[in-house]
């Protein structure tokens, strides 16, 4: 039986991808490979693997240990991509940015999420062949689509009329995600509902976080913030939509955009060369907020457009499944303890 050790605190910072990508992952060799890996979660003990999530000091410090077998880093983001999300002064977000790098170079193997951050990583002199593309995914027993029925009384339930128009933006409130276009679209389009689904999940090192405090106190008539929902209630928002629009500025594999296909909900991004290449066909794109308006006004005009984009959602869920993950995930974990 393969031992990993899996290393992670994503899960203490509620609201962030970071954290719902692990949660994944466990879930996903927990129900499928229980007879085959044996996972263990930050425990220092002897391993075959160790698979860092997190960049946490002490578990830096732990790779220094023979103990640790075959190195594994999640590569969740850049220092470039960390601009707009943290409020950092200097001279500690040059050392911070330097430590990302320092503990990237500390692994045997590196995955992205987005085949992307492979030149980038490069550009940081590691080597290509020592980085590995896997995608995310999201599991269809927590995120899946609800029935017509199920939508009615949600609708209810959250006091939105049957026939309203409903956007939904999810992740956390920064300036990286957009919210600031989102808010304009929304003043735009008073006659549409629109959702946030996220809050601030670094408090005041959020970028931008006063700024952002008083649009959350003071919203848009049109404009909800739920704040830092649980799962189980984001499943809830995504099914209600007829929307799903991210306009952010800087992602990785943003999780939101899984968790709304797998819910067959529509989805609409800014155009960013890094979603070209492993999202083509399921999304629609617009470059800036004034295309994002223009391609909401077609959507609503356009049933059968909507209807269309449904359908890619769909598409979209099956290829980026857990069963499809798990294969890759399996072959992944036992190459790697083969070159350990």
């Amino acid at each position: 039986m393969l031992d990993i050790h899996m290393f992670s605190s994503a899960t203490k910072v509620k609201g962030q991808g970071v954290g719902s990508a692990y949660t994944e992952l466990i879930g996903l060799l927990k129900h499928h490979f229980q007879g085959e890996f044996k996972v263990s979660i930050n425990q220092y003990g002897k391993a075959d693997i160790s698979h860092y999530h997190t960049i946490d000091l002490p578990f830096f410090l732990s790779t220094f240990s023979k103990r640790r077998g075959r190195k594994i880093g999640y590569v969740h983001f850049l220092p470039e991509t960390l601009e707009g999300s943290l409020t950092l002064p200097q001279p500690f977000k040059a050392l911070f940015y330097r430590y990302v790098i320092a503990f990237y170079r500390r692994m045997d193997q590196l995955v992205v999420v987005n085949p992307s951050f492979i030149p980038k990583l490069v550009a940081y002199h590691i080597p290509a062949e020592k980085i590995t593309y896997i995608p995310n995914f999201v599991s269809k027993k927590e995120f899946y689509p609800k029935s017509t029925q199920q939508i009615q009384q949600l609708r209810q339930q959250y006091h939105i009329a049957p026939d309203q128009f409903v956007i939904l933006g999810a992740g956390q409130i920064q300036e990286r995600k957009g919210v600031d276009d989102f808010v304009a679209l929304a003043r735009r389009n008073p006659d549409i509902q629109f959702i946030w689904a996220g809050g601030f999940s670094f408090g005041k090192m959020t970028d931008g976080y006063q700024r952002y405090q008083k649009m959350v106190a003071k919203p848009l008539p049109n404009l909800k913030f739920t704040g830092i929902i649980e799962r189980k209630e984001l499943v809830n928002y995504y099914n209600l939509s007829d929307l799903f629009l991210l306009p952010s500025y800087n992602e990785l594999f943003p999780m939101s955009v899984l968790e709304s296909f797998a819910c067959g909900t529509p989805v609409l991004l800014r155009d960013l060369t890094l979603y070209r290449s492993i999202l083509a066909g399921y999304y629609l794109a617009a470059k800036d907020m004034k295309a994002m308006d223009q391609q909401i006004k077609q959507l609503r005009q356009q049933p059968a457009a909507l209807a269309h984009m449904q359908k890619q959602a769909h598409l979209a869920a099956d290829y980026y499944s857990e069963a499809h993950l798990a294969k890759i995930w399996h072959h992944f974990y036992t190459q790697q303890a083969k070159e350990g």
